[in-house]
């Protein structure tokens, strides 16, 4: 019902930047009740964790990690989420995908395919 497309992944040296976005397109009524959209990242063997969130209201939340690095951001209109990735660090280098939840009573979670970052030291 949603699909979601990152794009803005590749490799960056150690204390640059890569901007993430991410698409959410699909049915109308299934978009417009999305409450939050996020990032994760997966390391090569390591779990998936979170990175950043965002509300359909604009709150946001972010890992200890990425604080003051990174910064998500929403444009409604264009269904569409952002990650601001600065100061990038080689432990920062995963698989980023993105997230979009749907409000109850549905409570579908939706995934993106990833986009691979890569920061070099």
């Amino acid at each position: 019902q949603v699909q979601l497309v990152e794009s803005g992944g590749g490799l960056v040296q150690a204390g640059g930047s890569l901007r993430l976005s991410c698409a959410a397109s699909g049915r109308i009524f299934s978009i417009n009740t999305i409450n939050a959209m996020g990032w994760y990242r997966q390391a090569p063997g390591k779990q998936r964790e979170l990175v950043a969130t965002i509300t359909s209201g604009g709150n946001t939340n972010y890992a200890d990690s990425v604080k003051d690095r990174f910064t998500i951001s929403r444009d409604s209109a264009k269904n569409t989420v952002y990650l601001q990735m600065n100061s990038l660090k080689p432990e920062d280098t995963a698989v980023y995908y993105c997230n979009a939840n749907r409000r109850a009573p549905w409570g579908n979670a939706y995934w993106g395919q990833g986009t691979q970052v890569t920061v070099s030291s």
